[in-house]
């Protein structure tokens, strides 16, 4: 159809034109998810008949589940959601990426070959325990608690907020330093980590790690370790093979091509 685009997926070293046909494109577009290849460098795509994607989980979604389709079959570098060729010509933009920033990708395709992106998130088992710990821990928290105990809440408001503000604090320094413990064996196995905020605060620990895939019985092992060291403690989300997302995120402008 004229008015389609290409939406991009990912880039993988791939010289030949082919299909990945058990994976859906993204919004259920017709026609398979292929690839355009250009040299040894290749486009994962799928046809596209919008410019622009909502994100939406279904959308975001779709755009992991192809790439990590991919992954199964090739290392990538993935493509930041939304990259969409437009017409008359997305053929030829999506080769033109190809042309302009190849030494870029192929520097990234070496250097990500033979690892793989590990995550592990940490989450405290009992939260309450946790503050609990806090108030036992500082005698400061424990007076001004005791202080504020059965007056009116209006009377005693920014007293309240300061006792607030003293337990973020505490619990943010007790987050700090069992994290440390907790990242630093898997830290030394990693050829590269990545820490992201945590998102909760029963969450200790929301960590990446680029690890070398000859190394990765050891990073298994060593996640296991903490598990039977901590998982009184601690409930952990480990997750392996992904795509690269926090090492590598393409980001296209098609204006700049």
């Amino acid at each position: 159809m004229a008015d389609q685009g290409k939406y991009l997926y990912c880039i993988v070293r791939c010289s030949e034109a082919r299909t990945f046909e058990d994976v859906a494109a993204i919004g259920d577009a017709p026609g398979l998810v292929h690839t355009l290849p250009l040299g040894s460098l290749a486009a994962v795509v799928s046809d596209s008949q919008g410019s622009m994607y909502e994100t939406t989980r279904a959308n975001m979604l779709a755009h992991q589940r192809v790439q990590e389709r991919v992954l199964k079959e090739l290392p990538l570098l993935p493509v930041r959601f939304g990259a969409v060729a437009g017409p008359p010509s997305p053929v030829a933009q999506v080769l033109r990426l190809l042309e302009k920033r190849g030494q870029e990708f192929e520097e990234l395709l070496e250097e990500m070959a033979g690892n793989v992106e590990l995550g592990l998130k940490a989450l405290w088992r009992d939260e309450q325990a946790v503050f609990a710990e806090i108030v036992a821990e500082n005698p400061a928290i424990r007076r001004l608690r005791a202080a504020l105990e059965g007056k009116p809440p209006l009377a005693v408001h920014y007293e309240r907020i300061r006792l607030g503000e003293m337990v973020k604090e505490a619990l943010n320094h007790k987050r700090d330093v069992e994290a440390a413990r907790l990242l630093g064996p898997l830290k030394d196995l990693a050829r590269r980590t990545v820490e992201s905020p945590v998102f909760v605060d029963r969450m200790v620990a929301n960590a990446a790690f680029l690890v070398d895939r000859a190394r990765e019985p050891d990073f298994d092992d060593a996640v296991r370790k903490l598990d039977e060291g901590w998982g009184h403690r601690m409930r952990f989300k480990y997750v392996g093979h992904v795509p690269p997302y926090n090492f590598v995120n393409i980001a296209v402008n098609w204006q700049e091509l």
